[in-house]
């Protein structure tokens, strides 16, 4: 897959590995970079399909946070993201379609439960 960054410090953020354990710790630095090598092996996002399984739970987000999708790193932190297409594949039940997802754009690290 395509990954693309909301900020141009995000991106020297996550591709610094000096800065990305100093922002984010080691652990959670070491976790961010298994996702990040995931979703570059990864052909769509069908690759994490079904939703909530396996060790990232890739899931679509719900409420105000609709559109965006997160995986887990170590808890209760997730990588937030965002299919970067225009416009968005969807399925005929207007519900994403996960296997033309190519591209994202990562939009941070948050802890969703708040």
């Amino acid at each position: 897959m395509d990954i693309s960054f909301k900020s141009t410090k995000l991106k020297k953020e996550f591709n610094e590995g000096k800065m990305l354990e100093k922002v984010h710790g080691s652990l959670r630095a070491k976790k961010i970079r298994i996702r990040l090598t995931e979703f570059m092996a990864a052909s769509c996002l069908n690759d994490f399909w079904p939703p909530k399984t396996g060790p990232g739970r890739c899931h679509e987000l719900t409420g105000e946070r609709k559109g965006q999708i997160s995986v887990d790193l170590d808890h209760p932190y997730r990588l937030i993201f965002v299919p970067n297409h225009k416009p968005i594949p969807q399925m005929l039940d207007g519900g994403l379609d996960w296997k033309q997802v190519t591209a994202i754009t990562i939009l941070g690290i948050e802890d969703t439960h708040e």
